[in-house]
């Protein structure tokens, strides 16, 4: 069994997805972490010096690689992963049980607004107000990939146990 985990920055893809594994006793694959060790870069210096695009391709690539090698593992993607490149056709094609992470526009700026310097998309982002149209934008334009998740779970007001939980059930 292979379950990939989507959604937006900030709806705890990498927090679930480390919980899940842990109780159902499967490897946890991170794909920007991956990608990170592949690169020997940051996620950040990547899109510093080599830019989106790069980011991207690589991404794709990445994603097509552990779609066709992992066994028994929970991979969280990066909350752009399912939108560019055709991903999404790759995860529903792939052996995989795909999750949508659904978290609300409040509990998202919430979350991302004190962590926003490590994130190359939105560290610019002078405000809560400013973070919340980024935010609600983005959610409108990317909605249709993550609603292509064979399963939705919404994550606000739940602990991650209750969401490893509610996962565990959907999918047992």
């Amino acid at each position: 069994m292979n379950i990939v985990l989507m959604g937006y920055m900030g709806c705890g893809k990498s927090s679930i997805g480390r919980g899940l594994a842990e109780k159902l006793e499967l490897e946890y694959v991170d794909l920007d972490a991956y990608i990170e060790k592949q690169e020997k870069k940051s996620i950040k210096q990547i899109f510093e010096t080599k830019g989106e695009i790069y980011f991207r391709k690589i991404e794709t690539q990445y994603l097509q690689q552990l779609l066709e090698t992992a066994q028994q593992t929970i991979l969280s993607l990066g909350g752009g992963t399912p939108c560019f490149s055709g991903n999404i056709e790759r995860i529903k094609a792939a052996p995989v049980h795909s999750i949508y992470l659904k978290t609300s526009i409040e509990e998202l700026v919430k979350r991302l607004y004190v962590e926003k310097e490590q994130r190359p998309l939105i560290a610019h982002i002078a405000s809560e107000e400013l973070l919340a149209d980024f935010v609600r934008k983005h959610l409108f334009e990317r909605s249709f990939y993550y609603s292509q998740a064979a399963h939705t779970v919404t994550t606000d007001q739940k602990t991650i146990a209750t969401i490893v939980d509610e996962i565990q059930e959907r999918l047992f």
